[in-house]
């Protein structure tokens, strides 16, 4: 395929440069870019339909995790901190997701 494209500006500087730095002519630069740019891409893609392919997927079992999602958290959050005291800035997790406010000043 020919291409005949228009370079001004910054984009004229940016592509002389690399072509000054890797002693490469503009075309290949130009090919070189888009190889590379393509690469980016289809990486990010493939990626994401990766991920794709596990969101909803789990069994848990539960037909509540949606709406209940708050309380299954807490639950996880004590059982991970069982005996642990909360710095200042933390929330009681259990009284969050019942909707109660944080316990103050201990027991």
């Amino acid at each position: 395929m020919r291409v005949n494209a228009r370079f001004e500006g910054e984009a004229e500087q940016q592509l002389n440069y690399l072509a000054e730095a890797t002693g490469l002519g503009v075309s290949e630069v130009l090919r070189t870019s888009v190889q590379h740019y393509y690469e980016q891409m289809r990486a990010q893609r493939v990626g994401l339909t990766h991920f794709a392919a596990f969101v909803g997927k789990g069994r848990s079992g539960r037909s509540d995790v949606a709406g209940h999602y708050k309380a299954r958290l807490a639950e996880g959050w004590s059982a991970k901190h069982q005996g642990r005291t909360p710095a200042v800035h933390e929330s009681d997790p259990v009284s969050f997701a019942a909707g109660a406010p944080a316990a103050k000043g201990g027991a």
